[in-house]
């Protein structure tokens, strides 16, 4: 088939798609289109980079000026974002109270630019990553929140699961890469490497699993039945290109997450409810005491058919805590890679031309410092001690949510993925909490009063979910 004539039917088909969708709702907002544009980049590429069939690091030069292009669509996003959260007269006092850690981590980033060797380059990439927490309030304000996170994750994965394929198939120059040293072919499809198709994969695949398991009681029903059918063939297509990726991480997190679902849905969680709590923590200290106690990371790594290194992960690691940053406040927000360090890495490491520490934890520290890592850490158990006790209440959404924190921990022990990226954004809409009760002020808080008093059936509790015939504890946090 000619590459143009098969991207002429995917875009029909991508179409079609949308617009037959069974769990399509037409009560969902247009806004939503902003968060999935958003996600779209994070997963996929820079507006630049999908100018140029040639993805990759580029030039320190190139890295510290950024691409005017991609400026532009990130400040476009971010007042689309802003117009949206304005419209909807929220009450930004609650909302900032309840997420004091997230507001102390940004204020503390922001101040970091100060002691930055780039301050204006760091604090434009602050800008750009305020974005993200800003498309994600978008979907948490939204009057459907479990229908519009479900809303944008689906079109999400509906734009980059198929197109990765296709560029894989017909459009090699875009969809793969070659490795410098071997020549070994590497598949990216709509991504810039193989690690984030795995990731894009990983955020699909896990979606798709937890969305399938909570309809699967209701899969009599024929719109359930016609979804569970649309969920399994992304989730083949998801598997398919995960294999092609080989991406270990996010492999072994995509089993890891599932499992989390699995026992929810499994009736395990009713006899043993401590059990789904307790798992995801006592598996990631299980990992650290290994790792760390008994020096086995290498081991386990060879045992899945890996490089003892970790695809020279140890060797990246030793370079740069011997970089000695400042332990304490670090280099500054998004400094790291920059300038005359990243110089030194490419020319004296002899690990080739890479630009993050394949850890999240330790790039939060070259960064942040010390300081940083704590604040991630007090959001981490905040957030955790939040899902469980949502768990008690059944939430479908608090599952999804602890099966991503649980990915989250695990994919930054081999991969960067704070501060803005893909997996991260998908952490904060279940981490970022809006009491639907606290979240709206002014004169949406009088329109819900005169909306619940309108509806005899409603309970006053209820809030904004009176009018959507839809729980509260699905609305606003996981």
């Amino acid at each position: 088939m000619p590459p143009t004539l098969a991207l002429f039917l995917w875009f029909v088909l991508l179409i079609a798609l949308l617009y037959f969708d069974p769990a399509r709702s037409r009560k969902l907002s247009p806004a939503l289109w902003v968060p999935v544009v958003w996600l779209f980049i994070l997963g996929s590429r820079l507006p630049s980079q999908w100018l140029d069939t040639q993805v990759g690091v580029g030039s320190i030069q190139a890295m510290e000026e950024g691409s005017p292009i991609d400026r532009g669509v990130y400040v476009l996003l971010i007042v689309l974002s802003l117009a949206v959260l304005i419209s909807r007269s929220l009450n930004w006092k609650a909302i900032l109270k309840a997420n004091w850690v997230l507001v102390v981590f940004l204020i503390y980033a922001l101040l970091s630019t100060l002691w930055s060797d780039y301050p204006l380059i760091a604090l434009k990439r602050w800008i750009r990553d305020l974005g993200a927490y800003l498309s994600v309030l978008v979907i948490l304000t939204d009057q459907r929140t479990h229908e519009a996170m479900c809303a944008v994750l689906r079109r999400l994965a509906y734009l980059a699961i198929p197109l990765s394929i296709l560029l894989i198939k017909y459009f090699p120059t875009m969809g793969r890469q070659y490795d410098f040293w071997t020549g070994t072919v590497q598949y990216v499809g709509a991504t810039t490497s193989k690690n984030m198709l795995g990731l894009l994969c990983l955020v699909s695949g896990l979606f798709f699993f937890w969305d399938t398991a909570v309809r699967w009681s209701e899969r009599k029903k024929k719109r359930a039945r016609r979804i569970i059918v649309v969920n399994a063939l992304f989730f083949a297509l998801t598997l398919w290109l995960l294999n092609q990726a080989h991406s270990t991480t996010s492999t072994i997190c995509l089993i890891l997450g599932s499992l989390i679902i699995l026992i929810f849905y499994t009736g395990l969680f009713r006899r043993y409810p401590r059990l789904l709590k307790a798992l995801a923590p006592v598996t990631f200290c299980l990992y650290l005491i290994l790792n760390f106690g008994f020096q086995m990371n290498g081991s386990l790594a060879q045992a899945v058919g890996k490089d003892p290194t970790l695809t020279d992960r140890t060797k990246i690691w030793a370079f740069l805590l011997g970089m000695h940053t400042n332990p304490i406040i670090g280099t500054g927000y998004q400094s790291f890679w920059l300038g005359s360090r990243l110089e030194t890495f490419w020319l004296q490491s002899g690990l080739g031309h890479i630009n993050e520490a394949h850890n999240g934890f330790l790039e939060v520290y070259l960064e942040l410092g010390i300081i940083g890592v704590a604040i991630i850490a007090v959001f981490l158990l905040e957030s955790y001690r939040s899902l469980c006790r949502r768990l008690e209440s059944r939430s479908d959404l608090a599952v999804f949510g602890l099966a991503v924190w649980l990915c989250l921990v695990f994919y930054n022990m081999a991969e960067a993925a704070f501060e803005g990226g893909l997996l991260y954004s998908l952490f904060l809409i279940g981490a970022m909490r809006i009491s639907p009760k606290r979240a709206y002020g002014g004169v949406k808080r009088v329109a819900n009063q005169t909306n619940r008093a309108s509806q005899p059936d409603a309970h006053p509790s209820l809030g904004v979910a009176a009018r959507m015939d839809q729980p509260a504890e699905n609305l606003g946090e996981f």
